[in-house]
């Protein structure tokens, strides 16, 4: 990609100041090995949680849904296109615990052209002849490390999606395990493999509220991602407060992105990406004050999911 940096959306390139408030890590779509009958897979379900966003004020939602884990980015198109918010879709590959692994083998080969093909041609690996082979193009790459490490799989995808970023200029998403190996993952592909820190998205860092590691990991000049504030079942959510205060009284207010990351069908019951705007924003403007609430859901994702120029 030449010339100014754009946000890819399932219907085109935007610029970044038209994405708005955004939902920075969501799922609309969802289906994984490790949740049997969790699925996410209902498009009514789908647009009835996107247009609640939407009446609550919201205009974009990332979706980090990777490869192979039902991403149904045809329903993106369809959805963006009746509710008129903004959706970014996601190439790449979680863990490798989600997924069969006949069902991936055929990518892991040659993940690079995978993911390059998806974020330019929006071309996809089917083994289903009645599949289309193409669809909307892919804004991001969406990665994963594992529980406080960075193991074969995780080295061997996040070194894939820096080849990637390389080629294309795509940001990269990382699921941290339980929010762990930040300073590991920042290192892996900001120090060794060369990507530029502001191109990263290290998501999930509020399940492992360790204040020194927050502030070392923001120190790196990677995005922050807070992303499930509202899910009853992490009990480190209560520190989200203590937790985004500090880092914006250090001065990486700039860094923070939020999210919802709704991933169950199950927690389509509870609050999700509207969470963002009807509770969670009015609690943090009163902490914080609304310009810095403002930048964590308009300026820092309009900078964090836009393109930048390859070398």
């Amino acid at each position: 990609m030449t010339g100014e940096p754009k946000v890819r959306t399932v219907l085109g390139d935007i610029d970044p100041a038209e994405l708005g408030v955004t939902d920075a890590h969501d799922h609309l779509f969802f289906a994984s090995e490790l949740l049997p009958g969790q699925e996410l897979d209902d498009v009514m379900a789908a647009k009835e949680a996107l247009a609640h966003f939407k009446m609550a004020g919201g205009s974009a939602l990332v979706q980090w849904t990777p490869f192979g884990l039902g991403r149904r980015t045809r329903d993106l198109v369809r959805l963006s296109e009746e509710l008129g918010v903004h959706l970014v879709a996601a190439t790449g590959l979680h863990r490798a615990e989600h997924y069969a692994p006949a069902a991936v083998s055929r990518v892991v080969d040659d993940l690079v052209r995978v993911f390059v093909a998806d974020l330019t041609e929006g071309t996809q690996p089917t083994d289903d002849p009645d599949e289309p082979r193409t669809g909307p193009r892919a804004g991001l790459v969406k990665v994963a490390g594992a529980f406080h490490t960075v193991d074969p799989h995780a080295r061997l995808t996040l070194t894939a999606a820096a080849v990637a970023h390389q080629e294309t200029g795509a940001p990269i998403a990382v699921h941290l395990e339980l929010g762990t190996a930040a300073l590991e993952v920042a290192e892996l592909l900001c120090a060794k493999l060369d990507v530029p820190p502001d191109r990263v998205i290290l998501g999930h860092l509020n399940r492992n509220p360790d204040p020194r590691i927050q502030r070392a990991v923001a120190e790196t000049g990677v995005f922050l991602g807070f992303d499930g504030p509202s899910r009853a079942n992490h009990a480190t959510d209560w520190r989200l407060f203590d937790g985004l205060e500090a880092l914006v009284d250090a001065g990486h207010g700039g860094r923070i992105l939020l999210g919802g990351d709704t991933t169950t069908a199950a927690a389509r019951h509870q609050p999700g990406a509207s969470y963002l705007l009807t509770t969670l924003a009015p609690r943090l403007t009163k902490l914080l004050g609304g310009d810095v609430v403002t930048a964590m859901l308009v300026a820092n994702p309009a900078r964090a999911f836009a393109t930048s120029r390859p070398k």
